[in-house]
């Protein structure tokens, strides 16, 4: 019996996150290696308007500013050694990837020092990511970022489609292919 009901919640749970990716790209069988633990939503999630601060300004922005395209938000700390190790690859991505339809967003969360923050991006050679920051926790802690680094996936219309929690190897080609089909499924509208 026990694993009847097993087998109908595993089969209804597919059911259902066949259909709700049938709206978009299947980026859930393109998931290889570490994007193994991208964990894509069987339906779009909200996401915070929280603000924070744009790099190198005084000025705030938040993730509304950004719909149109698919963003891929990494939440990190300098102080942090899987975001350190993942960030030239982030900055990889975005080089080959960034445009009208997708975007790299990097935001600092807690205390980071700006001074900290740009010393880092010059040591690692990280010059096509932002340096945005959210020092009070607030954007974080609303879009339910507990431990670094949190990379989510949203899509053109700001909603959460996917997470992946710990660090990964964003320059894949598991994770490239994930992003082409994210930005063909914008320029085929």
């Amino acid at each position: 019996m026990r694993k009847l009901v097993f087998g109908l919640v595993y089969t209804a749970l597919l059911t259902g996150a066949n259909a709700a990716l049938a709206a978009g790209p299947d980026i859930l069988s393109m998931r290889a290696g570490d994007m193994k633990k991208l964990m894509v939503h069987e339906t779009p999630q909200a996401t915070s308007d929280a603000a924070f601060i744009l790099a190198d300004d005084e000025e705030t922005g938040s993730l509304s500013d950004y719909r149109g395209k698919y963003l891929l938000v990494n939440f990190w700390a300098t102080w942090c050694a899987p975001c350190r190790k993942e960030m030239p690859q982030l900055n990889a991505l975005q080089k080959e990837f960034g445009g009208d339809y997708f975007e790299v967003l990097t935001i600092a969360t807690g205390r980071n020092s700006p001074a900290g923050i740009t010393k880092f991006f010059e040591e690692a050679g990280i010059d096509s990511l932002p340096r945005h920051q959210d020092p009070k926790q607030a954007l974080a802690s609303q879009m339910g970022v507990f431990g670094l680094p949190i990379t989510v996936l949203i899509d053109p219309e700001g909603r959460e489609i996917a997470r992946l929690r710990g660090d990964a190897e964003w320059d894949s080609d598991s994770a490239k292919e994930i992003v082409k089909a994210l930005i063909a499924s914008q320029t085929e509208e």
